[in-house]
């Protein structure tokens, strides 16, 4: 009789969960086993972000997280619907608000319906007609993007994986590996545990990880923390679904957005700054060895030499409510400082070429009976099952 096949999936945040999910319904009879270092699932980025179920808009065609996402909203609905988590496909705009910001529009527009997404071109009286309290030259409609809670998503699938008889070990930091055979036995601060393969979805500290169970990670994880308000119950009506500025093409992040959450609250960020620590959720969180990590690699002070302008705006937003006020009323010129209510920070995990450029796309690389997802930030959570999917079909090629 052929003996079971054992998966070890590190990390209980979306994606591991995920994976672990897909390999119990996949491999029926198999042992899975998901380790997580915290005392709960979904601590770090799945548990802090804005709740968005994103449609594929400004991913490169053709790219992992352009076909994951676009899929991957689907399925999440599905899911969602399935398990009778709270959700809306509610549609966002993206708001031009400089005449310079325009042609910006036409290329997100332009890529968008690259990716086969349903993308409508709006006036500024069409736009008022979608977000009243909004300001616009003009703006795309992207009637597929959503709002759900994720931490629901991630208790959805603990309770799948509960019912399969899968292996939950919390408070399990992963110290290094050893193979024995064709065995690798992952060590970990609750025991070892013994797999025929293993992935890797360590997020914050997924290259960490990798090179502790022995891989050489061509990216190196940068934290970036992104710093939210909340809008007081007295300027939520401000803010009917979803409202994005025209990204900055030199500066790689979104730029600050307001977003309704599942629960009727409306979210105002993120902004970026760089997090000196990999869970550093504010300035008074400082790792000495972790930061030593970030300003010793050269790719970081390439990107900061390219970026020193917008990085020295986010860092004036993160220290004057006003200034990110001023961010907001961009794009919605009611919102007022008094409306602004610090909520909890998230940080993403980046990962960064030795050049200073940032990894655009999904980053999965496999080293003998090991998968490491290396990159996986925003639009991941959208995507966990479409990336599940895809790493289950890897391990059939490493089998």
């Amino acid at each position: 009789m052929t003996p079971a096949r054992r998966y070890v999936v590190i990390g209980g945040g979306i994606v591991g969960l995920a994976v672990a999910e897909r390999l119990t319904r996949e491999r029926p009879g198999s042992i899975v086993t998901v380790l997580e270092k915290e005392p709960g699932w979904a601590r770090h980025q799945t548990g802090r972000n804005s709740g968005v179920i994103h449609s594929g808009l400004y991913y490169a065609p053709g790219s992992l997280k352009a076909l994951m996402c676009r899929a991957g909203a689907a399925s999440m609905v599905a899911f969602a619907q399935e398990e009778g988590i709270t959700h809306e496909v509610c549609g966002k705009l993206v708001v031009a608000t400089r005449e310079d910001e325009l042609p910006g529009l036409g290329r997100l527009r332009d890529r968008g319906r690259a990716n086969g997404l349903v993308v409508e071109e709006l006036t500024a009286q069409q736009a008022r007609e979608h977000e009243p309290h909004v300001a616009a030259l003009a703006a795309l409609h992207v009637p597929s993007t959503g709002i759900i809670d994720y931490g629901e998503v991630c208790a959805a699938l603990v309770r799948r994986l509960e019912r399969a008889g899968a292996r939950l070990v919390l408070d399990a930091e992963v110290l290094g590996a050893v193979r024995f055979g064709a065995d690798t036995v992952v060590r970990t601060s609750q025991g070892d545990f013994a797999a025929d393969q293993v992935v890797s979805c360590a997020g914050l500290h997924g290259d960490e990880v990798a090179r502790r169970l022995g891989h050489r990670p061509s990216a190196r994880i940068v934290p970036f923390r992104g710093e939210y308000f909340e809008l007081t119950a007295e300027a939520t009506h401000l803010v009917r679904n979803l409202v994005y500025p025209v990204p900055d093409p030199d500066f790689p992040f979104l730029g600050v957005h307001l977003t309704r959450g599942v629960g009727g609250h409306v979210h105002a960020g993120p902004n970026a700054v760089l997090a000196f620590a990999r869970e550093g959720y504010g300035w008074a969180t400082v790792r000495p060895g972790e930061l030593a990590q970030t300003l010793t690699f050269p790719g970081f002070w390439r990107l900061a030499r390219r970026n020193y302008r917008e990085g020295a705006r986010e860092m004036a937003r993160s220290a004057s409510r006003h200034l990110f006020g001023d961010s907001l009323r961009r794009l919605v010129p009611e919102v007022r400082d008094e409306h602004l209510v610090p909520a909890p920070a998230g940080v993403r995990a980046q990962a960064m070429k030795r050049d200073g450029s940032l990894v655009d796309d999904f980053l999965i690389e496999r080293s003998g009976n090991v998968v490491h997802v290396l990159n996986a930030p925003s639009p991941a959570a959208t995507s966990s099952l479409e990336i599940a999917g895809h790493i289950v079909g890897l391990l059939d090629e490493t089998a």
